[in-house]
């Protein structure tokens, strides 16, 4: 029996070599399908993970809360000022009356501008507390972070983003510089490493850009700033009172989060007649993000198992063409005593060996997508910068991940299409009158 498989084999072998570019166009189908089945599925993944990066970056245990303006008219009043956002009351509230609350971090951020030695940089000034650094995965390039000694003394001292550190001290250490920001002075002890944009997440949290950052104590800030922040538009003053940016919670364990998020929003709406604050739970967004991958999966997995369909229905012209063109050939066959399902097996042979070769090259080809990814994006890159600059964050960092299950399914698909779409042709050759065939011309 292995005897006849393997003359079976080496005929329909030799079969396809006959016409060997109708073969590699009909190969070119199925690799093209198998390829698009692991670089769409590798690129869902890259995508996936990527956005899960940024969700869990927030911290599974954490509740964030926003300050979030509300329309104009939904805003209390007091004259000119307008006050809105979360308080230094709610922060106090809601540490005390919530048990299962282990760490609070309060935040103040304001757009201001910073100096040294002529040089200005527009940035973010960020009130904190040491806490922060751990919050948000800052690294320490040089000297150290906010203390709470600093925060007890109302230290001027300032913490400078990398990027803020290399436009203000292009050619010096920052380290015991003294910079401006509006009209006081402060002493840079701190340098953080680069950190990667986040993107907005949830309805409240918008994308953080960290590159222009000062960090400042939070006590330095109330002190020295105050709450009530001045801008001037279309010629009239109007002075903005905002206690806290954000409070950052986080919760004992993982099971008491979403328990803990239903308490502060309840607590927060208690106080708060308008919205002027938003809520932001990374678990609940790690949730909804793995059923989306798996929606998202599936529906690229679709995508790309067309592109094998298209292949598998290449592979049933070739084989209705070859059955018409070898019409003599299988009566022929029949006439020297082959069976019905000699010929069904040699036309079968010869579909999966197409199908089969396809999916080798296809799973090659499939592995290359990271490095082709990275190379394309280089190119854009240089080629054209300002076209690389729009693209989303989340985009330019992705990179491709193959799922190990998309290896054997691509090509378990492409066997599968080749033995389907091959068995009509197969059947209708095997299905030939002997006789008629022999006179076929």
């Amino acid at each position: 029996m292995l005897v006849l498989w393997i003359r079976t084999f080496q005929l329909g072998v030799k079969s396809l070599m006959l016409h060997p570019l109708r073969s590699l166009l009909t190969v070119l189908g199925i690799f093209i399908g198998v390829a698009s089945v692991i670089w769409l599925l590798a690129i869902g993944e890259g995508i996936s993970r990527k956005a899960q990066e940024q969700i869990e970056s927030l911290g599974a245990t954490n509740i964030i809360i926003r300050s979030i303006k509300p329309p104009s008219e939904q805003i209390q009043s007091s004259g000119l000022l307008l006050q809105y956002g979360i308080t230094r009351a709610d922060y106090e509230r809601l540490v005390s009356t919530i048990p299962t609350i282990t760490r609070a971090v309060r935040i103040r951020e304001l757009r201001q501008r910073f100096s040294y030695g002529g040089r200005m940089v527009d940035g973010r000034l960020v009130g904190c507390t040491p806490e922060y650094k751990d919050i948000v995965r800052l690294e320490m390039d040089r000297g150290r972070f906010i203390e709470d000694t600093d925060l007890e003394d109302l230290k001027n001292y300032c913490v400078l983003a990398a990027g803020t550190a290399e436009r203000l001290f292009p050619f010096e250490d920052p380290i015991g510089k003294v910079i401006r920001i509006e009209e006081q002075y402060y002493v840079v002890v701190g340098v953080c490493k680069p950190k990667m944009p986040s993107a907005g997440i949830g309805g409240s949290f918008a994308a953080q850009d960290f590159s222009s950052d000062v960090y400042i104590p939070i006590t330095t800030l109330w002190w020295r700033i105050g709450d009530v922040i001045f801008t001037r538009r279309a010629g009239s003053l109007e002075a903005e009172q905002v206690e806290l940016s954000q409070i950052t919670l986080q919760v004992d364990k993982t099971e008491n989060v979403i328990s803990t998020a239903d308490v502060v929003k309840a607590t927060l709406a208690r106080y708060h007649p308008t919205e002027d604050y938003g809520v932001t739970v990374p678990l609940e967004l790690l949730e909804q993000a793995r059923i989306t991958r798996m929606m998202f999966m599936i529906f690229m997995g679709l995508i790309a198992g067309i592109s094998l369909v298209v292949g598998g229905i290449g592979i049933m012209n070739i084989m209705l063409a070859t059955v018409t063109e070898r019409t003599r050939e299988i009566g022929i066959r029949r006439a020297l005593g082959a069976k019905r399902r000699d010929i069904i097996r040699q036309f079968l042979v010869e579909t999966v060996v197409l199908s089969t070769l396809g999916g080798i090259t296809g799973i090659l080809v499939g592995f290359t997508c990271p490095l082709l990814s990275e190379a394309i994006m280089s190119a854009i890159q240089i080629l054209m910068p300002r076209v690389y600059d729009s693209l989303p964050e989340i985009v330019r960092t992705m990179r491709p991940v193959i799922v190990p299950s998309s290896v054997p399914l691509a090509f378990g698909i492409a066997v599968a299409v080749g033995v389907i779409f091959g068995l009509y042709p197969a059947r209708r050759a095997a299905n030939m009158d002997p006789i008629e065939a022999l006179r076929h011309e």
